[in-house]
């Protein structure tokens, strides 16, 4: 079905030309005004190297994706689901000076953004933020290849990932594809997330990320009563000799690990950011609120991730970053294989990215 345009103008931020296309009426000027004050501040702090900006504000990226070509990715690798997102910036590699920014009113929406716009704000620097972070170690990241597989205490094997899009046929099922996900954004998509986060800070725009953050971390501690209702699911497995004890306990596990990690990301972020108040109050809240009621393996690989990605240097090539993404993994699988489980992850570079061509922000 064709979308009707509701909107279209042209606004000039700083040096650079704005150009607005909406298919939504509710909510537009606000998101027009938060671009036009994050393109200004990256003008003002550092090199900006667009001269045009197309914003797309759009009720759901269905247009953007059907423009994908077929086996195309973009997000690049198994990252969410693209419709998922609330906002991408689309941007060519080989000439930046223009950029594409799409929002997507649902997800938004669904998120509790689309009327806050502190939160907008922040979402629309970390997507300009991206081509601002290019580095060796951002283009190395995309040369890089994961396979995963495990096996648990009872013996079965998933297989490999990633999995299918159909609907997971058990908890097993679901788990494994979820490994496959988290080690995919613990080990390659983390190097793009933490120099970006780390641009968008150092950049001007600490409150913002900052403020995500700390809904973010809402969320997780939210959804702690879900981690109950997993309880009752494997113990019920377990009495329906589905699932041995191993196996659930590994799973539940695995579930604290998933549900949690991906704060690293954002906490490490702050502290090479020179943010260190802002990143200890996350850490704070992670203490006091939420680590206590996970199992007791969280908290130190919680721990060791942050490290590494407080330390990941900018300047690596893809056989280095290879070497520290295997590294990160184990971080990951040591706590699983002391419940019983192996979890094995083959990390390959095949593709050299030679630094041209089209590629989106996340």
């Amino acid at each position: 079905m064709a979308r009707v345009i509701k909107h279209i103008s042209l606004h000039r931020a700083a040096d650079t030309e704005l150009r607005v296309v909406a298919d939504v009426e509710d909510g537009v000027l606000p998101v027009i005004q938060m671009e036009e004050g994050v393109i200004r501040g990256y003008v003002q702090r550092k090199h900006w190297p667009h001269r045009w900006v197309t914003l797309f504000i759009l009720e759901d990226l269905q247009p953007l994706m059907r423009q994908l070509p077929a086996g195309g990715r973009l997000p690049p690798g198994d990252t969410p689901a693209l419709d998922d997102l609330p906002v991408v910036n689309a941007y060519d590699l080989a000439d930046l000076s223009s950029c594409h920014v799409f929002v997507n009113r649902q997800a938004m929406a669904r998120h509790g953004y689309w009327h806050d716009r502190l939160a907008i704000q922040g979402l629309l620097a970390h997507e300009h933020a991206h081509p601002l972070a290019e580095n060796a170690t951002v283009r190395a990241s995309r040369s890089l290849q994961l396979e995963t597989s495990w096996r648990n205490p009872d013996g079965s094997n998933a297989g490999q990932s990633p999995a299918g899009d159909g609907a997971p046929l058990d908890i097993e099922e679901n788990a494994h594809r979820l490994w496959g996900a988290l080690a995919h954004k613990l080990a390659l998509v983390a190097p793009r997330e933490i120099f970006t986060n780390q641009v968008a800070v150092t950049g001007g725009f600490g409150e913002a990320l900052s403020y995500l953050d700390q809904r973010n971390l809402a969320d997780a501690r939210h959804n702690l009563a879900g981690r109950d209702q997993l309880i009752d699911q494997l113990q019920q497995e377990v009495a329906a000799g589905r699932l041995s004890r191993a196996a659930a306990d590994g799973l539940l596990l695995f579930g604290d690990l998933h549900g949690y990690l991906e704060l690293a990301i954002e906490v490490a972020s702050l502290y090479r950011s020179g943010a260190e108040r802002a990143a200890w109050e996350l850490d704070s809240v992670l203490e006091t609120d939420i680590f206590p009621h996970l199992a007791p393996e969280v908290r130190p690989t919680y721990a060791a991730l942050r490290q590494a990605y407080v330390a990941l240097p900018a300047d690596l090539t893809p056989l280095q970053l290879r070497e520290w993404a295997v590294e990160t993994l184990s971080l990951l699988a040591s706590p699983l294989a002391g419940k019983g489980w192996s979890l094995d992850y083959r990390v390959q570079v095949v593709d050299q990215h030679d630094g041209t061509g089209r590629v989106p922000g996340i």
